[in-house]
């Protein structure tokens, strides 16, 4: 009867353990792909969003010009830039180099460029913020998920239920053993909480979307046209 009862046992600490850390793995598994994806976003936004700012930044060279940009865009914040950057005839040939250059004259190569540039941020500052709002959501899952977590798992209950089943064997007795068994439980139960990741925005800008070329088209044509005067010796043609 003793075997018995200590299969029985061990049966049932077996499918609470598993139910347990079943549940609390797939929480961490989804934990540690949100703070992967973060870098993801990170690199994305470094990688595509910065580099066509920079791009932006060596055509327009301006700090005036480039400040009258994001006040168009309503894109926010300046981001990526340092003044070296729109300086440099250097920088300025390696980030343009590989942009193909189309345009019968000299004017209309640079607004072409410019505005080649200005489509592609534009889709990349789109495709940035459906990542945000995908991790945002993704955040909010995990804390749903840790909320039914602990709704369905209380540690310091199973804990003081796993000794109990032990009998006499827990190795305490007398009036104060249960009150030790208990806060034993919640030391533990402190130690192994769940906590939820950190939101979106503690990590990463919040970009506002910014409007097709198509529409600020006068704007960005002003834009185009002082910068252009105010460097007649380039032409992109010959980067």
């Amino acid at each position: 009867m003793l075997d018995l009862n200590s299969t029985l046992a061990f049966e049932v600490k077996k499918e609470i353990a598993d139910r347990y850390f079943g549940f609390r793995k797939i929480i961490e598994e989804d934990t540690n792909e949100y703070q992967q994806n973060i870098i993801s976003s990170a690199l994305g936004l470094e990688e595509k969003i910065g580099f066509d700012l920079i791009r932006l930044y060596v055509l327009l060279k301006d700090d005036t010009l480039i400040d009258d940009l994001f006040k168009i865009t309503g894109l926010g914040e300046v981001l990526f830039y340092d003044p070296y950057i729109s300086k440099s005839p250097t920088i300025r040939k390696r980030v343009l180099t590989d942009i193909p250059v189309h345009g019968l004259t000299r004017k209309r190569r640079f607004q072409n460029m410019f505005f080649d540039i200005y489509d592609a941020l534009e889709r990349h500052v789109a495709d940035y913020r459906q990542n945000i709002l995908d991790l945002a959501e993704d955040q909010e899952t995990i804390k749903e998920e840790i909320n039914l977590f602990y709704q369905k798992n209380d540690i310091s209950g199973i804990m003081l239920f796993l000794r109990g089943m032990d009998g006499a064997n827990a190795g305490t007795s007398g009036p104060m053993a249960g009150s030790i068994d208990t806060d034993n439980a919640i030391i533990m139960e402190e130690k192994m909480r769940l906590q939820p990741p950190q939101p979106i925005e503690k990590f990463l800008p919040v970009l506002s979307p910014i409007p097709p070329a198509k529409e600020i088209k006068d704007k960005l044509q002003q834009l185009v046209d002082t910068a252009f005067a105010r460097q007649p010796e380039f032409d992109p043609k010959k980067l």
